[in-house]
């Protein structure tokens, strides 16, 4: 059982992040490049101090993995994870289909995650043994749909780009075999999986905070999120993520993923 507090804290870490990212939103801002080239904003920065600071003050004891500022008391049985603009390329070109992703692990397994797109106010909130809950004011039901053929599903990645050599073709061998194959939407896409518009979502070289607050949100709306493989996700993971919303999806799409 996750003590309500802790859901508390991730609630009350996306209101202040998203406090801090709406003013910046279409806002002419100053970009700087990481060394993966990925683009870096003080709004992706700041967001991070913010939540940073609200889990220090609540759970002093947790540790805390963030995108931005890295490792604090990693070994933790509690950690918090973090990404404070997951899709940041979405949010310097203006659009929509970003997400501040806040995910809580106990030994290693995350237990709690939250999805929250500040711009469009929708939030989605997944507890492990729960039932994933959704807010927004566009409507949508937090319930995956049944399909249990590729050749049916609405396949969706975030950028081609992500594949190298090696991962490419296995990528290309579920697209051809997918009804249809949608691009884009970083974790915003993971949420339409949750509320039964997209079947399958595939990626690779992801990082913890890029799917640890991902698992609790697909999981309690009746999917599976885990590695290529169909293994759980853990920190020490191979960086591939596959989200089905329906599990009698996992072996066709594992089998065409492992090449």
């Amino acid at each position: 059982m996750i003590p309500a507090a802790f859901r508390e804290t991730a609630e009350a870490a996306a209101d202040a992040a998203g406090a801090v990212i709406r003013p910046l939103f279409r806002s002419q801002l100053l970009v700087e490049a990481k060394g993966d080239a990925s683009p870096v904003t003080e709004a992706d920065k700041a967001a991070e101090r913010t939540i940073r600071a609200l889990i220090a003050q609540r759970h002093p004891d947790h540790g805390v993995i963030g995108e931005e500022y890295g490792e604090t008391n990693a070994g933790a049985d509690w950690v918090w994870v973090l990404d404070p603009i997951d899709g940041t390329r979405a949010f310097v070109t203006g659009r929509p289909l970003f997400g501040t992703l806040i995910g809580l692990l106990h030994k290693g397994v995350p237990v709690l995650g939250l999805i929250d797109q500040p711009a469009t106010r929708e939030r989605w909130t997944g507890i492990s043994g729960q039932a994933t809950e959704f807010r927004s004011d566009f409507g949508g039901t937090p319930r995956c749909r049944p399909c249990a053929t590729l050749a049916e599903a609405e396949l969706s990645c975030t950028s081609p780009d992500m594949f190298d050599a090696a991962t490419a073709p296995r990528f290309a061998a579920a697209k051809a075999a997918a009804r249809r194959t949608t691009w884009g939407g970083d974790c915003y896409a993971y949420g339409l999986l949750a509320l039964g518009l997209v079947d399958a979502v595939v990626d690779a070289t992801m990082k913890p905070w890029d799917w640890a607050a991902l698992v609790p949100v697909i999981e309690g709306a009746g999917g599976r999120c885990t590695d290529w493989a169909g293994r759980p996700l853990r920190l020490d993971s191979d960086g591939t993520v596959l989200a089905v919303g329906d599990a009698a999806l996992l072996p066709e799409i594992s089998r065409l993923l492992a090449g």
